[in-house]
């Protein structure tokens, strides 16, 4: 029998987890094609294991990062995440049953993916990321989180409770964004990272904007800094 689940270790095993290298396991999506996690690098991804029979922790997370989902693509744009729900009862989660399990809660979105594995590596993988959970009269007590990985395949960030509000999965994709952008170096990834970071999260209408008022004040630093350096120029050039 399971040993239960408690709190406090399972929220150090999930700490625990930041910083590790998820490994290339190979799952089956919802349609019946095998994939591997590799296939997913390049960008991040948003990763939550689910058992298709509980009907209130796991369902309120799947409609809550549909939510999210929605307004992270308003912030970010399309095709910058990618979102993975696993299910870990692995005899009952089939691909047909996680098939259903996304339509049932309006969860059918571009860059979804709901998938399915054998127990060794559905195992695994939860161990990468530090999910943990044993079984109980109720179904299965586990961890609630909503698991942040990097472009390179790297835990990053791990996000607590059925009910993540936008900004804390929205914001980390945004650092992590401006990051790649940094390393790139181009002009283009300048642009970018200057364009997320001048979106602000709205709680008034549940969604992103513009923050014009970040670039009045990123051109007007320019602009300071551009007098400074012409007065020491100025300065310069009568002394010599």
């Amino acid at each position: 029998v399971d040993a239960p689940v408690r709190a406090g270790s399972a929220l150090e095993t999930s700490q625990a987890a930041i910083g590790r290298q998820v490994g290339n396991y190979q799952l089956v999506d919802s349609s019946g094609r095998p994939f591997e996690l590799a296939s997913l690098r390049g960008r991040p991804v948003l990763l939550s294991l689910v058992y298709t029979s509980c009907y209130s922790v796991c369902s309120g997370l799947t409609v809550s990062l549909r939510a999210v989902a929605r307004t992270a693509r308003e912030a970010l744009g399309p095709g910058s995440f990618t979102l993975l729900t696993v299910g870990f009862d692995t005899p009952n989660d089939t691909p047909e049953r996680m098939r259903l399990y996304a339509s049932e809660r309006g969860a059918v979105q571009p860059d979804w993916i709901f998938a399915s594995g054998d127990a060794d590596t559905v195992a695994r993988l939860a161990r990468d990321v530090g999910f943990t959970w044993a079984a109980s009269a109720k179904g299965f007590d586990h961890i609630t989180q909503t698991t942040i990985i990097d472009a390179n395949g790297r835990v990053a960030l791990q996000v607590y409770g059925a009910s993540p509000l936008p900004p804390s999965v929205v914001e980390p994709l945004k650092r992590i964004a401006r990051g790649e952008a940094l390393q790139q170096g181009s002009l283009a990834g300048l642009l970018r990272s200057v364009q997320l970071l001048c979106t602000i999260y709205d709680p008034a209408s549940g969604r992103y904007r513009f923050d014009y008022s970040i670039v009045t004040e990123l051109i007007a630093g320019v602009l300071a800094l551009g007098m400074v350096a012409i007065a020491i120029g100025r300065s310069w050039r009568s002394v010599v």
